[in-house]
């Protein structure tokens, strides 16, 4: 028998030992699974969620009436002509020479269709300074933004040739482009940065290039097999690219932060003196236990996502959920095949100025894994317990406090993109001219014979009722579709820009104008649909699913924790500090987009609003991530208390152990959130500085302040279970009743490790 040779239970222990056994196998099958869900992902495609799919409610009716009707709505293109002087009119012989020749300029191109004069249209704004020529993009609307190039050079020539009037093209085709063209590489340069940032925080973790690659080599491998993966799953469950890009951001995370938790305790037990076979079973039954609890708890918060019915959040918790699966499965396989393989080698790649100390020296600070300002701060904790929890939660609710006015919606073109680029200023302009124009209501309307008179005079009714009742400033459109027996009907909204107003118009539409005329006709179907309307179906329906998925990953994670410890108080105390971690989160959104304070840091000057997804997101991401700490410090201790070490003593040795680990997991997280702060788009930007701020408290304030405090505090009470509940299911440590008694496996104070 070799040196702590011993038995072992438990998931993690026992593949962990069977791969370290048959290590070229675990490698061999890991790499096929790889290629294998790599290769059927790519020969299968992704199939992306339909506009029909994204909400329910009647924006989902209204897409799947024109879907079935196959109709191709085009991207609608619209041309501001507007007066620079006051006393300007578009009666006036230039301005009317002016509309001439947008109309001759674009229809030149042959890439446009359908184009009318706004004194056909009646598309001429109240004070008479501004007028609208407006027309379709030839062609798929998906790819209209790469045919609009032609059509744009040539409003631009019109507008040199006009230099008193304000020329300028706005609509769905130019608006892709402008934003392609400005921040299409910000999600692709994000996605590439992680990467290096990864590896470099690693390797200053490590200090040696084989140690600090592992984690990368092998959460990357995790994100190739899930997009293949992804492939085949969404014949099933259709995907998208903003889940692609969360699975990426998830993958990342969890990918190298579990290989850094078992590549660290693995290193430690070599340090203290253990053979490879032994140190790495023992980070088998250890760390890969509190990967396996980690990985499945974040795994349910993620299929929280799957409880809000809106097609985009069930592909992100999908997708994220994979990912860390793929993630936890290789962290407790292959890598202890890989660390088996390498030996001693995965100390090579030296970096000589981060560990310059001899080897004598190197061995001396492997004796003391201890983090030394952990250790000073945890003296302090330990100490004074109560006023630890009184100033770290105190301090944890007043940066909480704002959230409880936070204020959410979609935001607007100029909230979330800002005034700099020209096509904003644009965007504002045609508001103001023309309340609700750049995004009217559409009203699909379904009849059996849409040019019935009964139809034909209610289609009137409404157009007439929607300006009366003032929901309304007109032009209201219809635009027939007789083959298909609908008609569009186009209202802009008295609100314009501002969804708050816009959407009472909206209501004004749906609850009173649309009953009192079309609701009048037998079998006909009028959903109404647009930007505000989408916008406020989106909000009703996430509203609904606050209370379920809030539930859902509560309940579990409180059920996986009182199951992975066997402790009601653990399993309490665990969430009511994630929620406090979540709640910082929040107040600290609140205060820098909604609030302002500090805003100038990261550019979000002028937001005033949490865009409506974040909070949930946020919520479920946040919840499953902060597991990762927890449950690797905890599990440190009661492991440590598990030996025979007091509660007090076992929280000290657990914090300041895995501080340095913890620490750099942290750090990885932190930065790769924060470089999502620094995109160009509002949205994504108040994403990566809550997740990063989130992260950045919970391994901080709540794990190396607040959890020992409340821990210390309640003394052995952390170890409490009903008896009742002893018939639950033992999902607790990978431990044995015996241990082989060996020199190599007793810990520095002598008492033997219990693996």
């Amino acid at each position: 028998m070799e040196n702590g040779d011993t038995r072992v239970r438990g998931l993690a222990a026992r593949a962990g030992g069977w791969s370290a056994r048959h290590r070229w196998a675990a490698v061999g099958i890991w790499v096929l699974f790889v290629v294998l869900a790599m290769g059927l992902g790519s020969a299968a495609g992704r199939v992306d969620v339909k506009d029909s799919d994204q909400l329910k409610g009647e924006t989902h009716t209204a897409a799947k009436i024109i879907e079935d009707a196959g109709i191709d709505e085009p991207a609608s293109e619209t041309v501001l002509i507007q007066a620079k002087d006051a006393g300007g009119k578009a009666t006036d012989a230039d301005f009317r020479a002016a509309v001439a020749a947008v109309m001759k300029a674009v229809e030149g191109t042959g890439k446009v269709t359908d184009v009318t004069s706004p004194y056909d249209t009646k598309t001429i704004s109240k004070d008479g300074r501004s007028a609208l020529v407006q027309f379709d993009m030839r062609g798929e609307a998906d790819t209209a933004g790469d045919r609009v190039e032609p059509v744009l050079e040539a409003v631009e020539g019109v507008q040199k040739e006009h230099g008193s009037l304000r020329i300028e093209e706005i609509g769905g085709a130019s608006m892709m482009k402008t934003f392609s063209d400005a921040f299409g590489d910000d999600f692709e340069k994000a996605e590439l940065s992680a990467v290096p940032v990864a590896l470099g925080i690693l390797l200053i973790a490590f200090g040696a290039l084989v140690a600090a690659l592992l984690p990368v080599l092998l959460a990357v491998s995790a994100i190739m097999a899930t997009m293949g993966l992804m492939g085949i799953v969404s014949h099933v469950m259709p995907m998208s690219d903003t889940a692609n890009s969360v699975m990426l951001l998830v993958g990342l995370a969890v990918g190298v932060d579990y290989c850094l938790f078992y590549l660290r305790r693995e290193r430690e037990e070599r340090q203290a003196g253990r053979d490879a076979q032994t140190a790495l079973r023992i980070a088998a039954a250890t760390s890969g236990r509190a990967i396996i609890v980690s990985g499945v708890t974040v795994c349910v918060a993620m299929a929280g996502m799957l409880f809000t019915g809106l097609a985009e959040f069930e592909a992100m918790g999908l997708a994220s959920l994979m990912v860390v699966a793929v993630a936890m499965v290789g962290s407790v396989t292959v890598l202890p095949a890989l660390l088996s393989l390498l030996g001693e080698r995965v100390e090579k790649g030296k970096i000589p100025f981060l560990h310059p100390e001899s080897k004598l020296r190197r061995k001396r600070a492997a004796g003391n894994r201890e983090s030394r300002f952990w250790t000073a701060v945890l003296k302090g904790v330990l100490a004074k317990p109560v006023v630890s929890v009184v100033v770290a939660a105190g301090a944890l609710l007043a940066i909480a406090a704002p959230a409880l006015g936070m204020k959410t919606q979609n935001l607007t073109l100029d909230q979330e993109f800002g005034d700099s680029l020209p096509i904003v200023q644009t965007y504002n302009r045609v508001n103001d001219a023309f309340p609700g124009g750049s995004e009217p209501a559409e009203v699909v309307v379904k009849a059996a014979d849409i040019n019935s008179p009964e139809v034909t005079g209610a289609l009137a009714d409404f157009k007439a009722k929607a300006i009366s009742s003032g929901a309304s400033r007109g032009p209201v459109e219809i635009k027939l579709h007789d083959a298909q027996n609908l008609a569009f009907v186009y209202v802009p909204l008295v609100g314009g820009s501002d969804f708050d107003k816009a959407g009472q118009s909206l209501d004004k539409l749906r609850d009173e104008v649309r009953p009192a005329t079309l609701g009048k006709v037998d079998g006909l179907e009028a959903p109404i649909t647009g930007q505000v309307a989408g916008s406020k179906d989106f909000n009703d329906q996430l509203t609904g699913a606050v209370v379920p998925v809030f539930a859902f990953v509560v309940v579990f994670a409180f059920v996986l924790m009182l199951l992975s410890f066997r402790s009601l108080t653990v399993a309490i105390t665990s969430i009511v500090l994630n929620l406090l971690s979540v709640g910082a989160a929040y107040g600290i959104l609140v205060a820098v987009f909604q609030h302002g304070w500090g805003a100038s840091l990261v550019g979000a000057e002028g937001v005033g609003a949490i865009i409506t997804w974040l909070p949930l997101f946020l919520f479920v991401i946040l919840f499953g991530l902060s597991m990762d700490y927890h449950v690797f410090v905890v599990s440190r201790i009661r492991e440590a208390r598990l030996r025979g070490r007091t509660t007090k003593d076992a929280i000290q040795h657990g914090v300041v152990t895995t501080a340095g680990v913890v620490t750099s997991a942290a750090v990885i997280m932190v930065a790769v959130f924060a470089i999502f702060g620094t995109l160009s788009m509002q949205s994504m930007k108040q994403m990566g500085v809550g997740l990063a701020a989130a992260v950045l408290i919970d391994a901080t304030i709540i794990r190396g302040v607040l959890l020992p405090a409340v821990m210390a505090l309640l003394g052995e009470r952390n170890w409490y279970l009903p008896k009742w509940l002893n018939r639950l299911p033992d999902l607790t440590h990978d431990e044995t009743a015996d241990a082989v008694a060996a020199p190599a496996a007793r810990d520095d104070e002598g008492e033997r490790v219990r693996v």
